[in-house]
């Protein structure tokens, strides 16, 4: 027995002594970031603003890759099936907790076959809308709806995408017929929204920020409790007369199950410093998010909460894709 017990704790001290060894020569080749959208929208910006920080300060470069499709599961199930050697790595949205509620079958399972590195960013969405719209506020947009059910449209980046459960919700609290419009990215949903055809959107702050300013569209409302700098005289939704409106979207980096702990708590930290560089904090502004970094255990918590939270909203929009 006492034989076993020090093959056993040798054992355990030269698998801490790699892993720490490992962690102190990583990285030593370039990292993938998968980004499960388009090129062009919220995540996507967010990700090359980090990537490019990070390649900096971690001395290898972080090559973005964009793995669009139904509703991020294509690039996230890619990252989940890959090594857990952290060359490998995932940047999610809300949409990641929300997909197992709305697609009958998963190719893995959101919260146990992923390894949580850090909470990134968090990001209200503005109902846009095209100016040839007969509108000029959220109420005159649900009359209008109401008075010509199914003639007005809102678009998203896809089905299942938090877009979708944006507009969702809000038919939901307000009786509107917004007939939902999917499309295969946020960059073609906002191509389509510009040019008259669809005539609404949820949409990230990037793409107001891209559009309201030169009027090519109308910022109607934001979604979260408070206005937000980047706009200050658009209304909260429930400011509008939406009561109950409140949403968020977050934005997270994992890798897959198994990474070794020394290589999560480096890329943690890496992030923090990142995150609360005034170069950093000056483009995730002007991209129209807060940086919201968080250790690892914070945010797995946080995810059981929203993966909870957000079911609720599927079940009570009654959303399901095969």
């Amino acid at each position: 027995m006492k034989t076993l017990f020090k093959f056993a704790l040798a054992g355990s001290t030269l698998a801490l002594a790699m892993g720490t060894a490992f962690a102190q020569t990583y990285p030593s080749k370039p990292i993938k970031l998968i980004v499960p959208f388009a090129p062009g929208g919220f995540t996507d910006v967010v990700a090359r603003i980090l990537g490019q920080k990070l390649s900096l300060s971690m001395g290898q470069q972080f090559v973005i890759e964009n793995k669009p499709g139904a509703g991020s599961t294509i690039g996230s199930d890619f990252v989940a099936k890959a090594a857990p050697d952290g060359y490998t790595l995932l940047m999610v949205s809300t949409t990641h907790v929300i997909s197992p509620w709305i697609y009958k079958s998963m190719p893995y399972d959101a919260l146990k076959s992923f390894s949580v590195v850090s909470k990134l960013v968090d990001s209200p969405y503005v109902l846009l809308v095209n100016p040839k719209v007969a509108a000029k506020n959220v109420q005159e947009l649900i009359a209008l709806a109401k008075a010509s059910p199914d003639t007005i449209h809102y678009a998203s980046s896809g089905n299942g995408s938090a877009q979708h459960l944006m507009g969702g919700l809000f038919v939901s609290l307000t009786g509107a017929p917004l007939k939902h419009v999917p499309y295969r990215g946020s960059s073609g949903a906002s191509t389509d929204l510009v040019s008259g055809v669809v005539e609404t959107s949820f949409a990230g702050v990037p793409n107001a920020l891209a559009q309201v300013p030169q009027g090519r569209l109308k910022a109607f409302a934001v979604t979260t409790a408070k206005r937000i700098p980047q706009l200050p005289d658009v209304p909260t939704m429930q400011e509008a007369g939406v009561p109950g409106y409140e949403a968020s979207v977050w934005l997270a980096m994992l890798g897959p199950a198994g990474m070794p702990k020394e290589i999560v708590t480096k890329l943690n930290s890496e992030i923090t410093k990142a995150m609360n560089s005034p170069e950093t904090k000056k483009a995730l502004y002007d991209a129209g998010v807060e940086p919201s970094s968080s250790t690892p255990e914070a945010m797995s918590e946080y995810m059981v909460k929203e993966m909870a939270r957000w079911g609720k909203v599927v079940k009570d929009i009654g959303i399901k894709l095969e």
